[in-house]
């Protein structure tokens, strides 16, 4: 299943705001006319000024909900290490994998061998969680009728408390989707961490994905998003991919027309 990635809805004029914010913060502004003179020029200078300052409170002000599908339990593991921010996630507990979707890494997909051992896993999987799921179900089903639980209530409760266990044995493969939502300053400190070359395969596509996106909607703001290497040294020390030159390309266009 391929990677989906939609910007749901974020701050309106985010770099408005966040300008705004900085206004307060440097001006004798105040909050009656703070957003006035705010045109595409000095929204541009007030970036800057935080960009040069390192001053990254302001941005904080303004966020961005993303939807998510064709990506892993895995991937789920990672991203929701990143603790400032809002996740909502397919639950395996209430909703049932019927048959479940599972994403396949590349290297694995590129190996016929490799290809057809994955398979057999997944089918595997899913085998032993269907069997799972039936039998707790009726053994729940047959203790919530002998509680007097009425039959169709009795059925929906098993079922659901069947699967709480059977899941146990759904793979890491398995595909979830989720909403995420960020205030700008994490999806800064995301994107610097994330679309780094030494950064898991499937969570770095994601961070690429929705840098293209956020970028859209707020050009300047995330003009210089991305690794940490691209403002500075590689902060990975002798863990360094060593690509920092064809990073900055890659994110900022440097030496294109050189």
């Amino acid at each position: 299943m391929a990677l989906h990635v939609e910007l749901l809805q974020h701050t309106g004029e985010p770099e408005k705001i966040i300008s705004a914010a900085a206004k307060l913060c440097y001006s004798n502004s105040g909050v009656e006319d703070i957003l006035n003179g705010l045109d595409q020029d000095g929204i541009h200078k007030f970036l800057k000024m935080l960009m040069d300052l390192g001053h990254e409170s302001p941005i904080e002000h303004v966020s961005f909900t993303f939807g998510i599908e064709g990506v892993s339990r895995s991937l789920l593991a990672q991203i929701t290490r990143h603790r400032i921010a809002s996740y909502s996630v397919k639950s395996q507990r209430y909703v049932k994998e019927g048959q479940f979707e599972f994403i396949t890494p590349p290297a694995i997909s590129e190996n016929e061998e490799a290809h057809a051992l994955y398979l057999q896993s997944m089918q595997d999987a899913q085998e032993t969680y269907n069997k799972l799921a039936d039998m707790l179900s009726e053994r729940y089903y047959a203790e919530y009728i002998e509680a007097g639980v009425p039959e169709k209530k009795a059925k929906n409760q098993a079922e659901k408390k069947a699967i709480e266990d059977a899941r146990f044995v759904l793979p890491n493969a398995c595909e979830t989707k989720m909403i995420v939502t960020m205030n700008a300053r994490s999806l800064m400190n995301f994107f610097h961490h994330r679309c780094c070359s030494r950064a898991q395969w499937e969570i770095q596509a994601l961070a690429n994905e929705m840098l293209r996106l956020v970028r859209q909607v707020a050009p300047t703001l995330f003009a210089l998003a991305g690794p940490s290497c691209l403002q500075g040294p590689c902060p990975e020390g002798k863990m360094s991919c060593g690509k920092a030159l064809q990073m900055r390309r890659q994110y900022l266009g440097e030496g294109e027309n050189q």
